[in-house]
């Protein structure tokens, strides 16, 4: 089914909003409730006659018979008996309020809503309009919405080299809007990779994914995106958690961690001082289950995916390159990963292909292992899709077909057979790996390793067009001012 028509209707409708200072993040976050209860409603109904757990008179059509100030007034305490329910209903409305304050444009929201009949549409379809909307918010960059958006191409990607099985856990501390949940869950339910039984889709449906999301909004539009997916149910399990995941050791372990955590250089909390006056303390996490103690975000976040993992966990995450070079902490945890994990795989990411500006990215492939005094990693497979490789968001965006090349050199079915695409004799391949000894022989054991000769410097007749190379250079220069800025941070 074409998605498209619906996805442009409800998307259409943000432009008279915007008028009313009603932003992209906003938009989505009032249509999330409607949609959800819009599909309560529809549930309710023969021939699936569900107890969904919406408290008589808060129903959808206590808004689909109301107008005006009366709407606009039940609306607002709607929301708020909504958010006092348990389970995952209570969760989505949690602290929702109501940010269309015009109750003409809050009906024609509604009418619109109404207009569908969403179960009919079918747990994809109605996954892909969700997600429609959320890239179409993430493109918004100046709205912040790109802070939990990794591209789809990508997620993808990272899942089918780890290739999640049916039966096993999936976790990931910094969830965002869930995409790494929705994308292994369309490989488990792939016929082309598993036929599941009736107990293996019991479990995927409520036993799969644990995530962490710390922001309100953000996790908000999760729950539901899970949801629309088939994954989980309106009242019961809540499947992603409000806390912060660095503050303890997990409680539980897991077979597949997919991430990608936040950037930022440091962890931070914002108090009041004795003055009243706003101020921000540098947060360092002291775990004992830390190989150190840093406010670094990012190391933090390595560490504690490692901890989430069972002895014969996997996990592949986002990570920036400072995480492959930094001293310190940096150096101790990457010694620690070669040690006691096999540290198998580094993807080298270009600049250009995520929201946030400026980055300059990595993904890691780690499995974890039991304790013991042997080192874990013998070796570490590099690609690198970085050197002489020109994205943008707009003019050449990242697509999947653009990683099927290290997709096939990982070799995900078979890892112990992989071949190098880089020799002597080609030296341009993009597929080589490095002896463990021979990576922490270099100075702080970096991992921040390249070969491929710069195009750029030599070849004038390559250079890209010149808005893929104008908007390349903006992205260096992004990426150099986050470096400067880190640079200050630390003093």
């Amino acid at each position: 089914m074409n998605t498209a028509p619906i996805v442009s209707k409800v998307w259409s409708f943000c432009t008279t909003l915007r008028d009313d200072g009603v932003g992209y993040g906003d938009y989505l976050e009032q249509l999330t409730y409607l949609i959800f209860l819009k599909m309560a409603d529809e549930y309710a109904k023969p021939p699936y006659s569900r107890d969904v757990g919406i408290p008589d008179g808060y129903d959808w059509t206590s808004l689909t018979t109301k107008r005006g100030a009366e709407l606009e007034a039940h609306y607002v305490i709607l929301l708020r008996k909504l958010g006092e329910q348990k389970g995952m209903l209570g969760q989505i409305f949690t602290k929702a309020q109501n940010k269309i304050t015009d109750p003409a444009k809050l009906f024609r929201l509604i009418d619109m809503v109404d207009g569908t009949k969403w179960i009919m549409l079918g747990a994809d379809v109605k996954g892909d309009i969700y997600e429609g909307l959320l890239e179409r918010n993430a493109e918004d960059t100046k709205s912040g919405a790109g802070q939990y958006f990794t591209p789809r191409a990508l997620i993808r990607a990272m899942v089918e080299c780890v290739r999640p099985e049916p039966g096993k856990t999936i976790a990931d501390p910094a969830c965002g809007t869930g995409g790494f949940f929705l994308a292994a869950h369309d490989f488990l339910t792939d016929a082309d990779n598993y036929a599941l039984d009736k107990e293996q889709k019991a479990f995927l449906k409520h036993s799969t994914f644990y995530g962490n999301e710390i922001v309100a909004g953000t996790r908000r539009l999760c729950l539901m995106n899970m949801f629309l997916h088939g994954i989980g149910e309106m009242v019961g399990e809540t499947l992603v958690s409000p806390a912060d995941a660095l503050i303890s050791p997990p409680s539980e372990t897991y077979d597949f961690v997919l991430a990608n955590p936040p950037f930022g250089k440091k962890s931070s909390m914002s108090f009041t001082n004795a003055e009243g006056e706003q101020e921000t303390d540098e947060l360092t996490y002291n775990r004992q289950d830390f190989w150190a103690t840093t406010s670094n975000k990012q190391l933090n976040f390595v560490q504690h995916i490692r901890t989430m993992l069972k002895t014969t966990g996997r996990a592949a995450v986002v990570v920036p390159d400072n995480v492959l070079f930094e001293g310190g902490a940096g150096e101790t945890i990457r010694r620690q990963l070669l040690q006691t994990t096999d540290l198998h795989t580094i993807l080298r990411l270009p600049t250009g292909i995520f929201y946030a500006q400026g980055v300059k990215a990595n993904v890691i492939f780690f499995d974890n292992r039991p304790a013991s005094p042997e080192a874990q990693t013998s070796k570490v497979w590099f690609y690198d899709y970085r050197t002489n490789v020109h994205h943008t968001l707009k003019q050449k965006p990242l697509t999947y077909a653009h990683l099927e090349e290290f997709i096939a050199c990982y070799n995900p079915m078979v890892r112990d057979d992989r071949e190098p695409t880089w020799s002597e004799e080609n030296p341009e391949g993009r597929w080589r790996a490095y002896d463990r000894d021979e990576l922490l022989s270099r100075d702080k054991a970096s991992l921040d390793v390249f070969w491929l000769r710069d195009a750029s410097m030599t070849d004038l007749e390559n250079l890209p067009e010149p808005d893929v190379l104008a908007e390349e250079v903006m992205e260096n220069l992004r990426s150099a001012m986050a470096n400067f800025e880190s640079v200050l941070e630390a003093q």
